[in-house]
């Protein structure tokens, strides 16, 4: 899926909390809920919570009640203001890539490696 075509499209995302799916939500400046399942992805969800842009739950808990509750609250209009302005920091994926690239090459070279 094409992400930055579809998620603008939306008014609020909800996924499993994968960095890359992550990151690609709070980039469109979508509020996001995520519904983990694996531990790196409840780290992901306590961020965009921190960051107030999203919620998140362990998706083996989650029933009618809780999503619909969930989705209110991060389909408030302060949430999708927070998560337009937090996307305005974010980086692009390419600027991404060349920065761990360099952080890389740069490790790499203090260690006499490369």
């Amino acid at each position: 899926m094409n992400y930055a075509a579809v998620f603008p499209a939306c008014r609020a995302l909800v996924h499993h909390g994968g960095a890359g799916t992550t990151a690609a939500g709070l980039r469109a400046g979508m509020p996001t809920l995520i519904l983990w399942k694996w531990p790196d992805q409840s780290l992901f969800g306590t961020q965009v919570e921190q960051l107030q842009v999203g919620a998140a739950a362990r998706l083996s808990t989650t029933n009618r009640a809780s999503l619909v509750a969930d989705l209110r609250k991060i389909l408030a209009p302060e949430y999708a203001a927070r998560a337009r302005r937090l996307s305005t920091q974010m980086t692009t994926p390419a600027q991404s890539v060349a920065n761990a690239a360099d952080l890389l090459e740069k490790f790499a070279r203090s260690k006499g490696l490369g």
